[in-house]
């Protein structure tokens, strides 16, 4: 993993996004060379063919603070609800009760009690509790009750929560960034981390995409807090990747199979995942007879174990086949996809996504994407004031065959 470091100085950590959004720049490069633009000429850069996959997960005020009667404070960052679940959108419409795996902050200090928030808003007033259930491996099971009539969890969350912004901006959250901190397409709640190539879109980014005919689509893949995570362990082998709920329709999936030969770009990491992991889990279906969807989720090294050969076009066939056999109409379930050196890309051309930390595995899918070549492009970067990290600049990169 220390082949994949360098040097990021704090004052390159972009702190807010500039405004308006479109104003970022945006480094592009293609064919072994670099070009400068902004975000509002995008559709300049584009083929009028081309369809943009975009992550259309909304951010959650997921950080809950509540005061003990000692009057210390505990801090509950929520992750993702329990196992038992089906989906996200399941678990943050249930009412009365619910049981979420979080983080916990000042956990030492936090005993058996029960903590108690107080919430008021201009409508209504109600009580939150939270009770620990069980420790996890790297995080704790909460049972979260509260005595507000026919509200759900998402509405909790937004009554109470807190916006939970990456821990290197090294600030507080402001009450804007529950704005900034949200793509304009954002629909469906489930993120504790914005898809942050998707930040640099603004209407008029949309318009001038449409007017060239470039085409837009939407996947689902809700961002966990492991997206953070950097990698700890001395090679890539040894590190356990993040696991996320994507949710794609199939409507979505023929028309990505329809586009395809024709270019494909994914918007952000997030996006680029939840492509690959498609076309691994119709790998999955067309190899192996009578799979059971519970079987369908796509673990770290699947798609190193997984039969290589299998055409684009034949594995998304399979897929959609199998879903309306059983009468599918959302794909519903998790991915562990690790993308790394050596990893062969199947669906798209390019990737539109900012800049990343140092040793994580989104710069691990960035050599993926371009092999060695990350080293100019980040230095390039870093040489040319180009901002990093989630409020930051973006890169157009497009695939070295």
């Amino acid at each position: 993993m220390a082949h994949f470091n360098y040097d990021l100085p704090e004052e390159k950590i972009a702190k807010y996004p500039v405004e308006p959004r479109d104003t970022s720049k945006l480094l592009i490069y293609k064919d072994g060379k670099i070009d400068q633009a902004i975000y509002s000429d995008l559709s300049a850069f584009l083929p009028s063919d081309t369809m943009l996959i975009m992550n259309d997960t909304k951010v959650v005020e997921a950080r809950l603070i509540f005061s003990k009667k000692s009057g210390g404070k505990i801090e509950l960052f929520c992750l993702e609800p329990a196992d038992h679940y089906s989906d996200i959108t399941t678990a943050m419409f249930q009412k009365d009760l619910v049981l979420w795996k979080c983080m916990v902050g000042g956990a030492k200090k936090w005993k058996e009690e029960a903590l108690v928030l107080e919430i008021e808003t201009a409508e209504k007033k109600y009580t939150l509790s939270a009770t620990k259930k069980e420790r996890l491996s790297d995080s704790f099971l909460i049972e979260f009750s509260w005595d507000g009539k026919d509200i759900s969890f998402a509405e909790v969350l937004s009554d109470a929560g807190i916006v939970p912004l990456p821990p290197y901006l090294n600030r507080d959250t402001e009450e804007k960034d529950k704005a900034l901190y949200q793509t304009i397409y954002a629909k469906y709640d489930g993120s504790v981390a914005a898809p942050t190539a998707g930040l640099h879109f603004t209407d008029n980014v949309m318009q001038s995409l449409s007017s060239k005919g470039i085409k837009t689509s939407f996947v689902t893949l809700h961002v966990g807090a492991g997206t953070f995570k950097p990698v700890k362990t001395e090679t890539l082998g040894e590190h356990e990747m993040h696991s996320e709920f994507i949710d794609v329709s199939l409507e979505t999936i023929i028309a990505i199979a329809q586009h395809l030969p024709k270019n494909l770009i994914a918007v952000g990491t997030t996006s680029l995942r939840t492509l690959e992991s498609l076309y691994w889990m119709g790998v999955k279906v067309h190899s192996y007879a009578q799979l059971d969807f519970s079987e369908i989720g796509i673990q770290q090294w699947d798609a190193y174990d997984l039969p290589q050969d299998i055409p684009v076009n034949i594995a998304l066939e399979s897929l959609v086949k199998y879903m309306e056999d059983k009468n599918i109409n959302r794909l519903i379930t998790k991915t562990q996809l690790l993308i790394a050196p050596g990893y062969t890309l199947r669906m798209v051309d390019a990737i539109l996504t900012n800049f990343h930390q140092p040793q994580s595995t989104l710069l691990l899918l960035i050599h993926a994407f371009v092999g060695e070549e990350w080293k100019t492009i980040y230095q390039y970067a870093l040489e040319n004031e180009y901002r990093f990290l989630s409020y930051g600049d973006g890169s157009l990169l497009w695939r070295n065959s």
